[in-house]
């Protein structure tokens, strides 16, 4: 029978953790128990409650205490408090504190399973909520209207409610983090955590720590108990982003993890039960590296459960329009300003580029171009201004396709000084005085116009 919900049972009578925990097993609860404040304290840091039920009146270190100080620590965390003295007073100051619920000994079994069931369906709720909610305020769109990019998103809609584990590929910056984020927000683990580790940033020496998190004293500067990225997407999504750039003693370790989903923190004994969905990204032909040694098959096999190939910028250069028009609106939001437009023959020079960097380069040059272009209109001479190497438009057969007489005189330009760089075999001093220009400032114009010495 599946498990409906984690409970903790804090009492220091003996007898009431043992009726509680028979009655909530039976009722189908994973049920752990706690004789005292401390070790309830303890227990907390280490499993994953959805309920705490907690006693009141316990020697050294009583119920309100515990209550205050664990919602410092979990805030997320739900208690339902229990007392054999109870009154409106120590029930008000439990609410205030956080409390969902009062309960009053001798329990009733009856009370008792109205009032967890009423707290674990307001939290199936306010979870619910935050999920629509985290939808709205994270701006996660997958902007395009490309084949690839339709089916791309097709594609997400499908197994996003799934709980089937993916691998993303793809090239660098074309966007698997944000196809991972739509896996996550479209499921029904939204309103719990997306923790992403990217594999190829952290030292070898501390990804452990990093990834299954650290007890006090377990190596030299683990001065305090320290949870792990799998334990912070407990309910939630584990993004692990470059996992080819892992190194193999670790992926032996991840492997065993995502097949008992439980770990013990680095110097811990304890053994820590998680639910996550784990969804990887690579840039990397993990069926290559597979057969250069370098990746477990074993891992592969687990992790590709459902393979997303996210298509490059040069295969979708239909969506650079709708991509740029987002951008240009983004960074006038964020600066406050009215937006910027692209001219019809600025938009043309690029989609002609292939962008080797894909939407991330895209996206840093457009944000060069806002910066750098004065007006609120963008035009080919602006590209050139912003370091944009204009390939076949400086062509002087194009020039009568041009609508504004600076882009043609920047075209014109920069042709002439091409062609006469080429007859002086790449002199500039010698260009510039065949020309008539001061060599610094030939330069400068070849500085603007991308053109290498």
């Amino acid at each position: 029978m599946k498990k409906k919900a984690n409970i903790l049972v804090v009492d220091d009578e003996t007898s009431i953790r043992q009726s509680l925990s028979a009655i909530l097993e039976d009722e189908g609860f994973e049920v752990f128990t706690a004789s005292n404040g401390h070790q309830a304290i303890d227990m907390m840091a280490k499993e994953n409650f959805d309920c705490v039920l907690l006693d009141i009146w316990m020697p050294q270190y009583d119920g309100l205490e515990v209550l205050k100080d664990a919602k410092k620590r979990f805030p997320l965390l739900n208690f339902i408090i229990m007392s054999g003295h109870g009154n409106i007073e120590t029930a008000v100051k439990a609410t205030k504190l956080g409390a969902f619920d009062f309960i009053e000994k001798p329990l009733s079994v009856d009370k008792v399973m109205i009032v967890i069931n009423n707290l674990l369906t307001v939290s199936k709720l306010t979870e619910e909520n935050t999920r629509l909610l985290n939808k709205v305020k994270k701006d996660v769109t997958i902007v395009g209207e490309s084949e690839a990019i339709l089916n791309l998103r097709q594609m997400i809609t499908r197994v996003a409610p799934t709980q089937s584990w993916v691998l993303i590929t793809g090239e660098n910056g074309t966007g698997k983090e944000l196809v991972a984020q739509n896996i996550h927000y479209q499921s029904a683990r939204a309103a719990r955590n997306f923790v992403e580790v990217n594999c190829a940033a952290i030292a070898e020496d501390l990804i452990e720590s990093e990834l299954f998190g650290h007890e006090k004293g377990a190596f030299t500067g683990a001065i305090a108990q320290k949870k792990g990225r799998f334990d912070l997407a407990h309910g939630g999504t584990l993004f692990l982003d470059e996992i080819g750039d892992m190194s193999l003693k670790t992926q032996a370790k991840i492997l065993r993890i995502l097949q008992e989903q439980r770990f013990e923190r680095v110097g811990g004994t304890n053994t820590i039960l998680v639910d996550v969905r784990v969804v990887a990204a690579t840039n990397k032909n993990l069926e290559e590296e597979i057969k250069a040694g370098r990746f477990r098959e074993d891992l592969f096999y687990r992790l590709n459960v459902i393979p997303f190939r996210v298509p490059s910028l040069r295969e979708r250069k239909t969506d650079i329009p709708l991509l740029c028009e987002k951008f240009l609106q983004s960074f006038a939001k964020e600066s406050g300003v009215k937006p910027k437009a692209l001219s019809k023959e600025a938009l043309a020079q690029l989609q002609k580029y292939e962008w080797p960097g894909n939407v991330r380069e895209l996206r840093n040059f457009i944000e060069r171009l806002f910066i750098l272009t004065p007006s609120d209109y963008i035009e080919v001479q602006d590209l050139v201004l912003a370091g944009f190497n204009v390939k076949e438009s400086t062509s002087i057969d194009g020039v009568e396709k041009l609508s504004k007489l600076r882009e043609a005189r920047a075209m014109f330009e920069r042709e002439f000084i091409l062609k006469k760089l080429e007859e002086n075999d790449g002199n500039v001093s010698k260009t510039a005085e065949l020309i008539g220009l001061e060599r610094s400032h030939l330069h400068r114009k070849m500085k603007v116009y991308g053109i290498e010495s």
